[in-house]
């Protein structure tokens, strides 16, 4: 059993709220696909026997769960699993006119300024280690103001002397770019297994250790200069990635 207020001690330690616990427990399950889009999940009385909690206690597992867009609560009806994962063609990266409209939601700057390349939070390369670069950090927000993804950009100063008098909650770099006369001519696109250090799981709400999708993409000149590269990290379990491609008359 645990105490009166919802903890329970573990080797002297507090551990999180009891429906914490429990709501984590489901959104997991969600994550991982064993409870799939349309799952009615327990009811409130059924969530109170199983965990032994209140039913108000199950209650607010539940409520939660819909808030945070995991699960629909229909009144008469029950709780179900949301949709909640995007579809994202990965080609919406690497094609000029997508790359150039952003994706929907709000940006809030992390943080903004001009160091040294050896210095930025990411590696442009070719760059020296003195060259200047313009650093910025954000994280997308979605409509319910629920963290989406956190961006990483490292521009090359001399092709963005003044990026940082832009707009940057709503900057679009490649459109900026081509505003300044910026010949860029590829888009490259990776994409890198990651696990969410401490800062990075902060910035998405989620767990430490939690393996993550980045996306990188690198913009280049003429000339092969990499004037910009990006990262996008999204919060695991938003998002599922895909590739499209039309097939070609026999």
């Amino acid at each position: 059993m645990s105490p009166a207020g919802g903890f329970e001690e573990r080797t002297g330690q507090l551990a999180a709220p009891l429906y914490v616990q429990i709501r984590r427990q489901i959104e997991a399950r969600i994550r991982a696909g064993e409870l799939p889009p349309g799952t009615r999940l327990p009811t409130e009385k059924d969530l109170s026997v199983e965990h032994g909690v209140s039913r108000a206690t199950a209650q607010r597992v539940l409520n939660d769960l819909a808030e945070a867009g995991l699960a629909i609560r229909r009144r008469r009806h029950g709780t179900f699993v949301a949709d909640v994962a995007r579809q994202i063609n990965l080609l919406n990266f690497v094609t000029p006119a997508a790359a150039a409209k952003g994706t929907p939601g709000r940006h809030e700057v992390v943080s903004a300024r001009i160091v040294r390349a050896a210095d930025a939070v990411l590696t442009l390369p070719g760059a020296t280690a003195d060259t200047a670069v313009v650093e910025l950090v954000r994280r997308k927000l979605n409509v319910r103001e629920e963290p989406q993804s956190v961006e990483r950009h490292v521009v090359l100063f001399a092709a963005a002397p003044d990026l940082l008098n832009e707009n940057l909650e709503d900057l679009v770099t490649l459109p900026y770019l081509r505003r300044r006369g910026v010949p860029v001519d590829a888009i490259r696109l990776y994409l890198d297994p990651v696990v969410l250090g401490e800062r990075d799981a902060a910035l998405l709400n989620s767990e430490v250790g939690t393996p993550a999708l980045m996306r990188r993409r690198e913009l280049r000149a003429e000339d092969a200069t990499t004037v910009e590269v990006v990262t996008t990290l999204v919060r695991p379990g938003t998002a599922e990635f895909f590739l499209e491609l039309p097939v070609p008359a026999m």
